[in-house]
């Protein structure tokens, strides 16, 4: 039987610059179930809050406030909600878990995803480690703590 000899080599240069793809790290984020439901050139936790229920606010459009957030977004849409806030209503298309239904996030206008200015990611939803709960999952929402069940 004859020999096989492989020859391979290695290259490398300490002088190149990094790439923008190289610096870039991408953030996974799951459902408490497990499923993929977000990548995001960002962590969640650098963006801002909303004030009026906490929710992470993913710019997914350009405009005058700044450039739009790189993300693909695995989740279903579900029926609209009319939400009564102090001043006014507002209307919310909800996305949920393609695999157990949670509610994940919603934006101001019908879907697709990205066709709002804004998609609002609620707290206590999304984990980075698959199969985690996130330590916002039970945080006190509203006048109602966990422990009051």
């Amino acid at each position: 039987m004859p020999k096989v000899v492989s020859r391979s080599a290695v290259s490398s240069s300490t002088d190149a610059q990094p790439t923008a793809s190289a610096t870039a790290s991408l953030r996974v984020y799951y459902c408490i179930c497990g499923e993929f439901i977000l990548v995001v050139e960002k962590s969640l936790s650098s963006l801002p809050k909303r004030q009026t229920d906490g929710a992470t606010i993913i710019r997914s459009q350009d405009n005058d406030g700044g450039k739009a957030v790189v993300f693909k977004f695995n989740a279903n849409p579900i029926d609209p909600v009319l939400v009564e806030r102090s001043g006014g209503h507002e209307r919310q298309y909800r996305f949920s878990c393609p695999r157990c239904n949670l509610l994940i996030g919603y934006q101001s206008t019908p879907p697709p995803v990205k066709s709002s200015p804004y998609l609002y990611i609620l707290m206590g939803a999304l984990t980075q480690v698959q199969g985690q709960v996130p330590r916002d999952a039970f945080e006190l929402q509203g006048d109602v703590a966990m422990s009051d069940f």
